[in-house]
């Protein structure tokens, strides 16, 4: 299949993300899946069961909306999470999806959700301009029945507006923004307000 310059760059933006966030340790083994969503509507995705800080060109695949492979090769199992959330989010142009240990501690502690309040480094989320603000990240139960899972998160979305992301329980955790970049930030921002969370409940010491 000859692919689209649109779709060549995404894939090298994709390859570029998975080095960054695989050098903070946020990707163990071949654990999670990027996407990035392309000028067409069509949606550059990594394949399945690759480690993500050693991605190459080929280790992108190009889907349909719907989830569908255009090119023969094996989307991520959780690929509808990602479909799910461009067809919500008009202006998401990126969904990554690290498995961060800091994540997987805050689904064991906090169980249904966790509040993010007074850090001034909400501001690193679009729209967010003073620290005086309060997000809230849903978890949700792990499930390996991905229509399933991902009818329960569109339920959320459906009753909570200024989401930024959610966790899987034992899992990682999905967050999205209009670039690769503002979605490379939004999981820094996260990573450090998860661990902040967890030394102030005593889990991790100072």
């Amino acid at each position: 299949m000859k692919y689209s310059e649109a779709f060549l760059n995404a894939a090298a933006d994709l390859c570029a993300a998975g080095r960054i966030i695989d050098s903070k340790e946020r990707v163990p083994a071949t654990s999670g899946n990027f996407s990035v969503r392309l000028p067409d509507g069509t949606i550059a995705i990594t394949v399945s069961g690759k480690h993500k800080g050693r991605l190459q060109i080929e280790d992108i695949m190009l889907i349909d909306a719907e989830a569908n492979s255009l090119d023969g090769k094996k989307p991520s199992a959780e690929t509808l999470l990602h479909t799910s959330l461009y067809k919500r989010f008009p202006n998401v142009g990126c969904v990554l999806h690290p498995h961060a240990i800091n994540a997987v501690l805050v689904s064991r502690i906090f169980k249904t959700e966790i509040v993010l309040e007074d850090y001034e480094l909400l501001k690193a989320f679009n729209g967010i301009t003073t620290h005086e603000s309060r997000i809230v990240v849903p978890i949700f139960a792990n499930d390996q029945d991905i229509p399933r899972l991902a009818a329960e998160v569109e339920r959320y979305l459906d009753r909570h507006d200024g989401c930024y992301a959610y966790v899987i329980a034992g899992h990682g955790f999905y967050t999205w923004g209009t670039t690769v970049d503002e979605t490379l930030r939004h999981i820094d921002a996260l990573d450090y307000l998860f661990d902040c969370e967890l030394r102030l409940h005593g889990v991790k010491k100072v």
